[in-house]
């Protein structure tokens, strides 16, 4: 026994009805859907046309075979066409390349991470209880101690502040 509501089916195993419920009150069984009143109807999704009016064919053999009949063929090569950026930077390392000039970011100077580790010393600080009390990580401090940080003015400040030192400019 089986029943339908909608799109959910049902069934039952075994007679959960009374002996003195009537037959007429029975769930019907099978379909309980009537044939033909499917309101769903298909959908079906067609490629549009172009609208040039011309077929452009993209193959070689195409394209050659207009030729050899005499068929005017127009061909054109597009730039950097399918946005691949490698394309672009090739000429922009060829002229770094042509230029001949070393570019690096400055970094701070021999004399400024030299002041700058005599007057941590001179504090008695460590570069962590430095970088705590300029709210910055250590590794900040150990790129400026080492010569390879990029001078930033607050950051230098901050030192000039928490060391009670002129450190030299950064250059």
């Amino acid at each position: 026994r089986g029943w339908e509501v909608g799109w959910l089916k049902f069934s039952v195993q075994a007679n959960i009805f009374p002996a003195d419920f009537p037959a007429s009150h029975a769930m019907p069984s099978g379909v309980a859907l009537v044939q033909g009143s499917n309101d769903w109807a298909p959908v079906v999704w067609q490629k549009s046309v172009p609208k040039t009016g011309s077929k452009a064919s993209k193959s070689a053999s195409e394209v050659n075979a207009a030729r050899r009949v005499g068929q005017a063929v127009e061909t054109e090569k597009k730039f950097g066409g399918g946005g691949n950026s490698s394309v672009s930077m090739t000429s922009t390392a060829k002229k770094l390349d042509e230029n001949g000039e070393i570019f690096r970011h400055a970094t701070v100077s021999h004399e400024f991470k030299q002041a700058l580790q005599q007057a941590r010393l001179a504090k008695k600080v460590s570069q962590a209880a430095l970088a705590t009390a300029i709210n910055e990580k250590s590794s900040v401090i150990n790129e400026y101690e080492s010569g390879k940080a990029i001078p930033k003015g607050d950051i230098i400040n901050k030192l000039n502040r928490a060391l009670g030192v002129r450190l030299p400019k950064a250059k």
